[in-house]
């Protein structure tokens, strides 16, 4: 087993600190059965299930029957938005055998039911799927604008962390939970998610060791190196009404890398600093960790990836795990998850999750 370094250790004592900043009082952990969704918050158009619905499966005539399906509530702080709704499906087994699980995670703007198609794939393949509904999200979303109004609040009252970090609180917790329950091997939890969802599964693993296999999906990216180099219009651009009003109440005429830099640091303390790519990468090693992403994505421009390319490289090598480290960009891809991605995500996991390769980091 190695030992995690002081690098490690310090980046895992400053984030969790950041994370709770802005943290309403803790709670148990307690997670309540509740009802399915009927008819899921969408808070954009819908976007298409085909990668999802790409994803290998294993045969079964009666899937539908055979799958077990859990809607739950997990309770991670006292606050409203400290209810965490999860969607779990896994094969209807008599074994008691303790089995690998992963956690998925949704994009902007959908939810945990679009992940469906996911999730069924890999609870056929004999998985724990986790599929749950990121801050102001899904069930967390009272309305169709909810996520951009809480971004705007974090923006205006700095009493909350929307974009990404209030998230990963919750994987912290959801982690502590599932390393609890008797159906599932604690040591073998990946987790996984697209754009908004790749993010969240990235800084998951670099705060807590008990993800042990990470595939992010079109989020890794530079958010220092795009503010220094004017290549954050597009990501920007997926958050607009945000930084329009960040524009306006800095008395500006039109959003430039000051108005980036000064919304990044307010509601996301670290994010373009200590807890960028060059440092939140390397801290995931030795576990598992692939990164995909589209050579044509704006939103995570490869020059932003160079130098924390190298420094993940370099601590899997240090750790004796140069082969547990993998980064590829697809060629001709911009921002879009594609069937190619699913593929080659089911294979990390399988190699590590179910056949054996995964040891105790």
């Amino acid at each position: 087993m190695e030992t995690p370094s002081n690098e490690a250790v310090g980046f895992r004592s400053e984030f969790l600190r950041v994370l709770r900043s802005r943290r309403s009082p803790e709670v148990p952990l307690v997670a309540e059965c509740t009802k399915p969704v009927e008819d899921p918050v969408f808070q954009n158009d819908v976007p298409s299930t085909e990668a999802l619905e790409s994803c290998p499966k294993k045969n079964i005539n009666n899937l539908k029957e055979m799958l077990k399906e859990e809607n739950l509530h997990l309770h991670t702080e006292a606050a409203e938005q400290g209810r965490l709704p999860l969607l779990i499906l896994s094969l209807k087994e008599n074994s008691e055998e303790r089995r690998p699980a992963i956690v998925f995670m949704h994009g902007t703007n959908t939810n945990k039911e679009w992940l469906r198609p996911w999730l069924e794939a890999y609870a056929s393949r004999g998985y724990v799927a986790i599929g749950l509904d990121s801050r102001y999200h899904g069930e967390r979303a009272g309305t169709k604008t909810a996520y951009r109004d809480a971004l705007i609040s974090s923006w205006k009252n700095g009493d909350t962390m929307p974009f990404i970090f209030d998230t990963v609180w919750d994987l912290i917790k959801l982690a502590e939970y599932l390393t609890q329950r008797e159906d599932i091997d604690p040591k073998r939890i990946g987790i996984t998610g697209i754009s908004l969802g790749g993010m969240h599964a990235w800084f998951a693993a670099a705060a807590d060791t008990r993800y042990s296999v990470t595939v992010p999906l079109i989020g890794v990216q530079g958010f220092r190196w795009a503010i220094d180099n004017d290549e954050w219009e597009a990501r920007v651009n997926s958050i607009k009404p945000l930084f329009e009003e960040a524009r306006i109440d800095m008395g500006k005429s039109e959003i430039d890398k000051e108005v980036v830099e000064k919304v990044w640091n307010r509601i996301a303390p670290g994010l373009a600093s200590q807890f960028d790519s060059p440092y939140s990468l390397p801290v995931t090693a030795p576990r598992p960790l692939y990164l995909l992403n589209g050579a044509k994505d704006p939103r995570c421009p490869l020059g932003g990836l160079v130098v924390p390319l190298e420094r993940a490289q370099k601590a899997y090598e240090e750790t004796a795990s140069p082969g547990n480290f993998k980064f590829v960009a697809e060629d001709g891809v911009g921002h879009e998850v594609t069937s190619f991605m699913i593929k080659e995500t089911s294979d990390w996991f399988d190699k590590f999750l179910k056949q054996g390769n995964i040891t105790s980091y």
